[in-house]
């Protein structure tokens, strides 16, 4: 080794370069210490002729390394390339091989040459491809437009796809002119602010904008400030552009609607997921008299609902409510000074893409005069309904009942006239005294009805109940011991009803007579009276153990006129038809509970408030 070769093997020790040498001609290879070191061989380790090939990475790698080498042996090319091996301890590591020729009578003799590491560098140049391929894939593949912009020139140098989608400009027009022709004359200054405040600042912001295709359109877009660059003494800055065009055509439909929605003469409500107020037009708080403040949060039934409120609506609406669902309703609410007003509204569920119910608008209106001349007539009809029964009873007692005792007085007469003998002719006269009282009892009757019937404006009297209750029971003392009814009642003292007199006297006998009349053979008859006080009327029950009635059978002419269900002989099925009529014409009514075999209990309602 020469002096000269010995300062090449010094230097490239302190270079962390190894040397290596393949004699052709005496099958001898040499690899110094740094070659060892590197292929991590110890180094005592004796290399013979095709070790070195086995260290590279099978596949690509040995095969481009071995087709360099016999090209160099068998043409005397030299090369410099970077290869990946496989060391003896199984690492993996990055090499620059450079083989040199040596020639003797045009043939090759010697292959000579360095070996590098350079697995730190190639790591460094991998990871820099990556990020390059990544950068790269982000910048073409991004669904924002991408500029970059020198700021000294304001020119643009480079740009993704999208940005040509946007702007309408092909590659060639986009790159290398000014940013500004990109805008409208009159956002220029704003877009020349926002660019030299991300040069100062370089912080992350957002501005909306308008962008002037290479066509002349208008399109909004958001632009947004990237991270800038320095290259040499010139400032890049990057900056996103997204197309807001969509966005904004709903901002400004939902503008409009919520203009309309505000103010509109409909009351309107948006309530969250869980029913809670979240919004309310003006129409909605003249209506229920609240601020927004103080329905925010909260249930409308929590502010709406009084004591007179539909439980059946309610229920209803929290069924809708539950399982997403549309409703109409027509409910009774209250205002906030607690005054009744009919809301008649609809209620939609609204959900999002994903089938998600994200509110409720509830859009409804104030229909308390309409409601009201829909209860007034209902109750119109009622009361027409109910003279319609009466004249009916009417029609039957004339059309039957008088025109019967009429026929039968007249056939007496006839009778009388054709009969020729004074005895017998005597004889009919009990038989047409008896058909007169007949006629007259019915006379009566209708008199007694009509007259109570017009007699809706008598002034009524505070009586004590319990005091009348006891003089009945005097004046039917005879029966009731007769009939052995145990009479029991729990009217207080101070209990006064506000009736007419002598219908509640008529009323009282009625009933009485008829828990005697019609008694159950089968047990000890007994008469319980009682009483409740509630928001509207005072109820007396009058509950006894006869012989009941089969409503399902006869309830509906339970109160008609000459009405009998259990052949009494003394039954003349007048007693309910007057006490009903007594009773409405002091403003109250009689309801009936009853089973056949185990009795009734009727329940009149007076002192109606």
């Amino acid at each position: 080794m020469t002096n000269k070769h010995d300062i090449y093997i010094k230097a490239a020790e302190s270079a962390k370069i190894g040397i290596w040498e393949s004699n052709l001609e005496t099958n001898s290879v040499y690899w110094d210490s740094i070659t060892k070191c590197i292929l991590e061989v110890p180094e005592d380790f004796q290399p013979i002729n095709g070790d070195g090939i086995k260290f590279y990475s099978p596949g690509e790698n040995r095969e481009r390394i071995v087709a360099l080498i016999e090209k160099a042996i068998s043409d005397g090319i030299s090369f410099n390339d970077k290869f990946q091996i496989t060391t003896a301890k199984n690492n993996i590591k990055y090499v620059e091989c450079i083989c040199r020729t040596e020639l003797k009578n045009n043939k090759v003799i010697r292959l000579l040459g360095t070996f590098q590491d350079i697995t730190k560098e190639q790591n460094l140049i991998n990871e820099l491809e990556l990020n390059v391929k990544k950068f790269s894939s982000i910048f073409s593949s991004a669904n924002d437009a991408i500029i970059i912009i020198d700021y000294s020139t304001g020119i643009i140098t480079d740009c993704n796809s999208r940005a040509y989608e946007l702007t309408g400009y092909k590659s060639s027009e986009l790159l290398g002119i000014h940013n500004s022709k990109l805008f409208p004359i009159e956002k220029r200054i704003e877009i020349r602010l926002f660019l030299a405040n991300n040069k100062d600042k370089d912080n992350y912001f957002v501005n909306e904008t308008f962008i002037k295709t290479n066509l002349g359109a208008i399109i909004p877009v958001e632009v947004a400030s990237g991270k800038k660059f320095i290259v040499g003494n010139r400032t890049f800055l990057v900056c996103f552009f997204r197309d807001i065009s969509e966005r904004k055509n709903v901002e400004d439909n939902l503008n409009m609607l919520s203009l309309v929605a505000s103010e509109t003469s409909d009351a309107i409500i948006i309530a969250n997921p869980e029913g809670e107020t979240v919004w309310a037009n003006n129409a909605f708080l003249k209506l229920t008299g609240f601020s927004l403040n103080e329905i925010i949060g909260k249930k409308p039934r929590a502010f709406l609902n009084g004591p007179e409120t539909d439980l059946q609506t309610i229920s209803n609406i929290n069924d809708a409510l539950h399982f997403k669902k549309n409703i109409k309703t027509t409910i009774l609410n209250y205002n906030k000074q607690k005054e009744k007003f009919w809301y008649e509204s609809s209620t939609t569920p609204v959900f999002d893409n994903l089938g998600n119910c994200t509110k409720f608008i509830c859009v409804g209106r104030d229909v308390t005069v309409a409601k009201e001349k829909e209860l007034e007539l209902r109750r119109i009809l009622d009361v027409t309904n109910d003279q319609n029964d009466k004249l009916f009873n009417f029609a039957h007692i004339v059309s039957h009942n008088i025109r019967s005792h009429a026929s039968n007085l007249s056939m007496i007469l006839d009778v009388m006239e054709s009969a020729d003998d004074t005895d017998e002719k005597l004889s009919y006269i009990e038989m047409f005294k008896e058909g007169t009282d007949k006629l007259s009892e019915t006379i009566e009757y209708l008199n007694e009805i009509i007259t109570i019937q017009k007699n809706t404006n008598i002034d009524k009297k505070h009586i004590c109940l319990k005091d009348e209750i006891e003089k009945v029971k005097m004046a039917l003392s005879q029966s009731i011991v007769e009939s052995c009814i145990e009479i029991t009642h729990s009217i207080p003292d101070n209990l006064v009803v506000s009736v007419i007199p002598a219908y509640l006297d008529s009323i009282l006998l009625n009933l009485f007579t008829n828990a005697i009349k019609y008694k159950s053979t089968k047990r000890k008859a007994t008469l319980e009276i009682g009483y409740e006080i509630n928001e509207h009327y005072t109820i007396i029950s009058f509950k006894d153990n006869g012989l009941g009635i089969n409503l399902n059978k006869n309830g509906h002419k339970l109160f008609g006129m000459y009405k009998t269900f259990h052949g009494n002989d003394d039954a003349r099925g007048i007693g309910l038809f007057i006490t009903k009529n007594q009773l409405e014409a002091m403003k109250g009514k009689i309801e009936v509970e009853s089973e056949e075999g185990v009795g009734s209990t009727f329940k009149i309602h007076l002192n109606e408030k």
